[in-house]
């Protein structure tokens, strides 16, 4: 029985994972999550009391995500591998940006929007990954202008994301990307 029940919860996540990046978080209903991860609607409540709560597992989700990530990016040689890394990541995900948009991003800033604690809980996925992103550049020696460079990283890359859904252009991600593991390299 247990089994059953990761399973339906793991199902309904997914599902209101795809949702929300595909719709909106306000867009996606409890019935469409509940459609979506064929799970009968009076089920979801069992799982998730409100929307608030797969708000706030979308959030957890998202931070597993990126510290999976983090452990992979570590692995490389040194800062500036790891730093071009993260950059491959971007470059990785260019057909998604294009096509919907960077996942994390549009979801941040659509729960910003309504504000309230989802919303506060979301900001630790932009704020562990500027403290990663600023921690490369510690170790490369860049001291206190380790926080500039992070924002200037993590801007570009958003930035970028934001660019190639408006035009639903992924060759911007994969020119951008190029020039920020050039400047990586550069430094």
């Amino acid at each position: 029985m247990a089994r059953t029940n990761i399973d339906k919860r793991s199902r309904l996540l997914s599902a209101a994972v795809e949702l929300t990046y595909q719709n909106g978080f306000e867009a996606t209903s409890l019935a469409d999550i509940a459609r979506e991860a064929k799970v009968p609607l009076g089920n979801v409540y069992y799982y998730f009391k409100t929307k608030d709560e797969i708000g706030e597992a979308i959030v957890e989700l998202r931070l597993a995500k990126l510290s999976a990530q983090r452990q992979r990016w570590n692995e490389a040689g040194s800062p500036k591998d790891r730093l071009c890394a993260c950059v491959q990541g971007v470059f990785e995900n260019k057909d998604c940006l294009a096509q919907l948009g960077c996942q994390v991003g549009t979801f941040c800033s659509e729960l910003h929007k309504a504000g309230g604690p989802v919303a506060t809980r979301a900001t630790e996925i932009f704020a562990q990954h500027l403290a990663w992103i600023e921690s490369q550049f510690r170790a490369l020696g860049k001291g206190k202008d380790s926080n500039g460079l992070a924002v200037h990283l993590l801007s570009a890359m958003q930035g970028v994301s934001v660019l190639a859904h408006t035009f639903h252009d992924s060759g911007l991600v994969a020119r951008e990307t190029k020039r920020l593991k050039s400047w990586i390299q550069s430094l």
